[in-house]
C-alpha cells in the first residue's frame, strides 16, 4: 500500500470516528489546521501537497453535507494563521476582521490555498472563535476554538505521518462552590 492510499484510509477512518461520536453538529463551525508536509512525513512547511489538500477538502465537504457543520481553514504562520472561510458563513460570527491576503502554497499552506480556490465566495479573516477543531500535524489551532477547550479522543491518532489533535469546547463554569450547573 502506498503512502497516499494509507493517508486516505487514515483520514476516512478519522472522519468516521468523529461522525460516530457526533463531533460534528449542524450549524457549528469547525476549524481545520493541516500540515500536508507532516502528513507526508516531512517537517511542517517543507513539502506542501495540493494533492493531499484536495483529498481532505473533498472529504470534508461530504461531511459538511452529511452533518451540517461548516468548515473553515487555518493558514500557516506566514499569514498569521488567518482563517479562510466562505463569506456566507460570516453571518454566524459577531466579531471578525477581514484581511487582505490570498493563501498560496508557500504562504498559507496547501490546505487553506486549496480551500480558497474551491470556495464560491472565499474571504480571509484574522481571527475566529469556533465550536471545535481538527489539527493535523500540530499546526496550533487552539487560538481559534472557544474557551473552555476540551480534548477529544478517538482511536485514530495519526493521518499519514501527522499527529492528530482534536478539541471541542464547553461552557465556562462560573459561580464557585455554591453554584449549580446544568
Amino acid at each position: 500500500m502506498d503512502n497516499l492510499t494509507m493517508m486516505q484510509q487514515d483520514f476516512d477512518q478519522l472522519m468516521e470516528a468523529l461522525k460516530e461520536i457526533q463531533f460534528f453538529k449542524p450549524g457549528e463551525l469547525c476549524v481545520i489546521g493541516c500540515s500536508t508536509s507532516e502528513v507526508l512525513g516531512h517537517k511542517i512547511g517543507t513539502d506542501s501537497s495540493m494533492e493531499v489538500a484536495q483529498y481532505f477538502y473533498e472529504q470534508l465537504m461530504k461531511v459538511s453535507l452529511e452533518t451540517g457543520v461548516t468548515f473553515c481553514f487555518q493558514g500557516c504562520e506566514h499569514i498569521n494563521r488567518a482563517i479562510t472561510i466562505e463569506s456566507d458563513a460570516l453571518t454566524k460570527l459577531r466579531d471578525y476582521t477581514k484581511v487582505n491576503v490570498k493563501p498560496v502554497r508557500k504562504a498559507g499552506g496547501s490546505m487553506s490555498t486549496y480551500a480558497f480556490e474551491q470556495m464560491v465566495n472565499p474571504c480571509v479573516i484574522e481571527h475566529i472563535q469556533v465550536d471545535c477543531g481538527i489539527d493535523i500535524g500540530q499546526t496550533l489551532i487552539g487560538m481559534h476554538v472557544k474557551h473552555v477547550q476540551v480534548p477529544v479522543r478517538v482511536p485514530v491518532k495519526q493521518v499519514g505521518e501527522a499527529i492528530v489533535t482534536l478539541c471541542t469546547h464547553r461552557d465556562k463554569l462560573i459561580g464557585g462552590s455554591r453554584a449549580h450547573y446544568q
